[in-house]
């Protein structure tokens, strides 16, 4: 086994050439190891970046093998970095196959962590104290086997992690009162500290060089550092981010706020429970907290009953309407806040549940009364919550102070950031001011490999008799790819509606998400021969399938995020405000690295080969459309079904003309 160089200082572009240039350390230890210069101008570029503290951003092409490109650098720099990706199968991809690949390539055991957020671990209290007295606090006999499941659990388990309990339900009512999520620790004054799973994820953090989490997880920590049980990431030197195209979205979720009835209704439950494990529930107790929740009931009731997300802007009428209402529930929490100081007998426990009580109060009264015209209010209904929810109209300056001007260096990277071959729009969206940033080509023969196929018949998506037409189109090339294909929609209902249409007239196994978990229906579609998958966002990333099992993508319609939604409004007006185009300077380019995502999950490696549809004649015939092909690969193109049948049955290769298609 090769050993790395060790003693005297070895520049670091001489240490990262080593592994990665022929003959280099990685020919030697990976068997299928091909050399990729665009991985070696990548790995340069990230050793650099983290050397000399500075900042960079890297889209790297399909193929490149970005992963060991950042993986060998932050692992030769001696420092400690965080990995952060936009997805689990990402994070596991990372940690269960990269990471052991690179050990053998060093010769050596690293110091790596995974790190998941809390509510994935047990809370060894918890569980503890709700094994004495099982039967008081669950409800059927589902709850009754769901907890013998975690209790029997909880002896042999090392890591306290939920995904080793392959038979427990996703959505286990049990495991949720369980968890150990922030709002219910007491921390260094609780009896299980130095056994808690948590704890002990944050000392292997402590020692590690390497840790791994997800967007969600390192902009949680971000934004609470300064609080109480808040951060629970140590400090690290640099962070590489990989699907760095989503930061944006996720970061405004963290440093907004959000208040809902189902966090009502948890506090409630949760104070009823130990109330009756401590035995301090008296009947004036129950009945505050029964107040509290008919009055919320009430309150949330006020926002309206239709799905989805609506603005909210009128805060003033609100209250000159319905401030009794308003009242009622922030009368009823300091009630309750009051009641959980006075207990005696849980002291410890009512402490975070106080916390929650009081936070609940903060957010509806910063919600309602200190408006912040920095920030976008809106009220989204999912099934039986209610979100009041408050988001940055622009992230911007938030991460630009705490993020690229607290972190010596910053890695961003994905294959789809440039839009129309630069970064400005990730850096203004960002507020990034000053960073190196590199292009790395895909090592792919798109021009061969792939055709894009834009049907010129098809009328604009917008107009009313486009599902009909498109299920028919999607029908015929389903034929002439003999299925293998995703099916890829901008909104659940043109989804169902183009497949209940495509269903009746093809005779191909089709798979309809929502009918079953999204691992189950990848799993099934691998599995498949000449399964079709129809499927909306959450498909367009994150998803590898290789081989002839995927041959054809179609999307149907370009990926422009709804107008109407509450936060692009907000953010298309500041665009607005400050002179810009909205539909130019944001739309567009956010709408062109969407459709790089979806149309990314067909050529994953040098042998795959398909067809890339696009159902949206726009792209063609608007004059923004160039913008898109100026931001794919350099495809082949058609706009004939005949030319797609004749490159899917291999009897002609399609003519590169992107850049002269309008």
């Amino acid at each position: 086994m090769p050993q790395v160089a060790t003693g005297e200082r070895i520049g670091w572009s001489v240490k990262v050439r080593n592994f990665f240039a022929p003959g280099g350390i990685l020919s030697q230890v990976h068997p299928k190891y091909e050399y990729r210069a665009g991985q070696l101008e990548m790995a340069e570029a990230v050793a650099e970046a983290i050397e000399q503290h500075r900042h960079l951003i890297v889209e790297a092409g399909t193929g490149t093998g970005k992963t060991m490109a950042y993986l060998i650098p932050a692992i030769l720099s001696g420092k400690r970095v965080i990995v952060s990706t936009g997805t689990k199968n990402l994070q596991e991809q990372l940690f269960f196959k990269d990471v052991p690949l690179v050990e053998r390539v060093f010769g050596r055991d690293l110091r790596v962590t995974y790190m998941k957020g809390r509510a994935n671990y047990a809370c060894r209290a918890k569980v503890d104290e709700a094994a004495r007295s099982e039967t008081a606090w669950l409800e059927g006999m589902e709850e009754v086997s769901d907890f013998r499941l975690i209790r029997d659990w909880m002896p042999h388990t090392e890591m306290g992690d939920r995904s080793e309990l392959k038979t427990l339900a996703e959505p286990s009512a049990v495991w949720s009162k369980l968890d150990a999520r922030r709002e219910r620790c007491t921390g260094q004054k609780c009896a299980y500290f130095d056994n808690c799973f948590v704890t002990a994820m944050m000392r292997r953090a402590a020692d590690s060089d390497l840790i791994i989490v997800n967007h969600h997880l390192f902009f949680a920590d971000l934004a609470v550092k300064q609080e109480e049980f808040g951060g629970i990431l140590p400090r690290y030197d640099a962070v590489i981010f990989d699907e760095a195209h989503e930061i944006e979205d996720v970061a405004g979720q963290y440093f907004g706020a959000s208040v809902s009835n189902l966090q009502l209704q948890d506090l409630a439950r949760d104070i009823l429970d130990l109330a009756r494990r401590k035995d301090f529930a008296t009947v004036s107790f129950e009945e505050i907290v029964r107040s509290v929740l008919g009055a919320a009931e009430r309150f949330f009731a006020l926002f309206g009953e239709s799905e989805g997300r609506q603005s909210f802007r009128d805060h003033s009428r609100f209250l000159e309407t319905w401030g009794s209402e308003y009242r009622g529930v922030l009368t009823g929490l300091e009630m309750l806040a009051t009641q959980l100081q006075l207990m005696e007998g849980a002291v410890e426990e009512t402490i975070p549940l106080h916390r929650r009580t009081t936070a609940i109060s903060e957010g509806l009264r910063g919600y309602l009364e200190n408006v912040d015209a920095r920030l976008v209010y809106w009220v989204e209904r999912r099934g039986r919550g209610v979100y009041l929810q408050a988001t940055p109209i622009d992230v911007s300056g938030i991460l630009g102070e705490k993020l690229f001007a607290e972190v010596p260096a910053v890695v961003l990277t994905s294959a789809t950031l440039a839009v129309a071959g630069d970064f400005d729009f990730l850096k203004q969206r960002l507020g990034l001011e000053s960073a190196r940033s590199l292009i790395v080509d895909s090592p792919f023969d798109f021009p061969r490999q792939a055709l894009l196929y834009v049907p010129q018949h098809l009328p604009d998506p917008r107009q009313p008799g486009f599902a009909a037409l498109a299920a028919r189109e999607i029908a015929e090339l389903l034929e002439l790819s003999k299925g293998r294909a995703f099916c890829l929609f901008t909104s659940y209902q043109q989804m169902k509606a183009v497949h209940e249409r495509v269903r009746n007239a093809v005779d191909f196994p089709l798979l309809l998400q929502g009918s079953k978990p999204r691992n189950a229906l990848l799993e099934e579609f691998r599995s498949t021969p000449g399964a079709v998958l129809f499927a909306t966002s959450s498909f367009w990333q994150g998803v590898d399938v290789q081989g002839d099992q995927l041959s054809l993508v179609v999307i149907d319609r370009l990926p422009f995020a709804v107008p109407t939604d509450p936060v692009v409004e907000a953010r298309s007006r500041q665009v607005e405000s400050t002179g810009g185009q909205a539909f130019f300077d944001y739309q567009i380019p956010q709408a062109a690295i969407a459709l790089k995502q979806g149309f990314g999950r067909l050529i994953r490696s040098k042998t795959d080969r398909g067809v890339l549809c696009l159902l949206d004649v726009r792209v063609t015939k608007a004059r923004y459309g160039q913008i898109f092909f100026d931001s794919l690969p350099d495809y082949g193109f058609a706009t004939e079904r005949s030319q797609v049948a004749q490159f899917l049955s291999g009897t002609s290769s399609p003519k590169n003309d992107l850049r002269t298609r309008i």
